[in-house]
């Protein structure tokens, strides 16, 4: 069974996935006062703009917190999996999601940097892994 697939044509978070297919990691700021709008949404909650855009978040995080699953709960995602959160390093206050196959070993604090993952139906998920 495959993994499941996000929603890559969603008004507020298609941008995200659009860029994931070009290789690129980005966040959406505002365009008024370049307030960092995450999680993405099109209204700005600083200065109420709806005016919004995608911007390049570097590549890299470090590893802010972890959890390595042991039950299963889907058939597309055989256990052990670790799920991971990283805070990104150009991007303060940022935080986004990933999952390591297996039960890796991790150290909170770690460098971590963004891999690409090709799902199905050409969907590019941004992802992490720790930095060798």
């Amino acid at each position: 069974m495959s993994r499941l697939q996000p929603v890559v044509d969603d008004h507020d978070t298609g941008g995200f996935f659009e860029a994931a297919a070009r290789g690129e990691l980005v966040v959406r700021t505002c365009s008024n006062c370049d307030a960092v709008l995450h999680v993405p949404r099109a209204y700005c909650h600083t200065c109420g703009s709806w005016e919004g855009e995608w911007k390049p978040a570097g590549t890299t995080g470090t590893l802010h917190s972890f959890t390595v699953a042991d039950h299963q709960v889907h058939p597309a995602y055989p256990v052990p999996y670790t799920i991971v959160l990283v805070d990104l390093d150009d991007v303060p206050g940022v935080r986004l999601l990933g999952n390591l196959d297996g039960a890796p070993d991790l150290t909170i604090g770690m460098p971590m940097r963004v891999r690409f993952d090709q799902l199905a139906d050409g969907v590019v998920l941004p992802n992490w892994e720790p930095v060798a």
